[in-house]
């Protein structure tokens, strides 16, 4: 069974048909685990969806979190991209993380949460730093509801301070980006069959 990645992409652009650079970062971080043999589902635009806020996995008539819950837990990688605004993740990705709490109230009957045994790395752009405080944000939330996070799980680009290019704007990738995304790939594929054949016992 080849290892699934589920991309997330926590842009502000409501509109899917609106490009973003973090959907640049995903498909850059798409081409490397491709390469290391994972399979890519396709990317969820959380705020072209109804996300209500909230810390339960379903906050009823009209919330679209349900699904994405479903789509997320189904693979093996999740895959959160966020660009920084005012050196934080977005006010989306926080979104997505405090509906995750629900996950330390879902347990099984050995203590584990539905994300137990699943990976969550993240790709990051911006142009302003921060790319080091928003990994790290994003990296403590998602291991406190039970991801497991592999070595070098992050992939970054951020530009000049109060610059103008955008990532998805660059002629090329630079190549410490494509080289990151690679180790990325790599480590979190290799981890990702790991725990499929021995789980974590709780």
């Amino acid at each position: 069974m080849p290892i699934v990645v589920q991309p997330v992409n926590c842009t502000l652009k409501a509109d899917s048909s609106k490009k973003s650079s973090t959907d640049a970062m995903i498909a850059v971080m798409g081409t490397a685990f491709e390469a290391a043999g994972a399979t890519m589902a396709p990317t969820i635009r959380l705020a072209a969806l109804d996300i209500k806020p909230g810390v339960s996995s379903d906050e009823g008539a009209g919330d679209e979190w349900p699904g994405v819950r479903t789509k997320i837990l189904a693979a093996d990688i999740l895959l959160f991209g966020t660009p920084i605004w005012m050196g934080q993740p977005s006010s989306i990705a926080k979104s997505a993380m405090e509906r995750m709490d629900a996950f330390l109230g879902e347990t099984d009957d050995q203590g584990r949460m539905p994300s137990y045994s699943k990976l969550a790395v993240v790709g990051i752009v911006g142009n302003e730093d921060g790319a080091h405080a928003s990994s790290a944000l994003i990296f403590q939330a998602l291991n406190d509801v039970g991801w497991t996070i592999p070595p070098v799980a992050a992939c970054y680009w951020v530009g000049e301070a109060m610059g103008s290019t955008d990532f998805q704007d660059l002629p090329k990738t630079p190549d410490k980006v494509t080289e990151t995304a690679k180790m990325v790939a790599n480590n979190a594929v290799h981890l990702a069959k790991l725990l499929n054949d021995k789980p974590f016992p709780g």
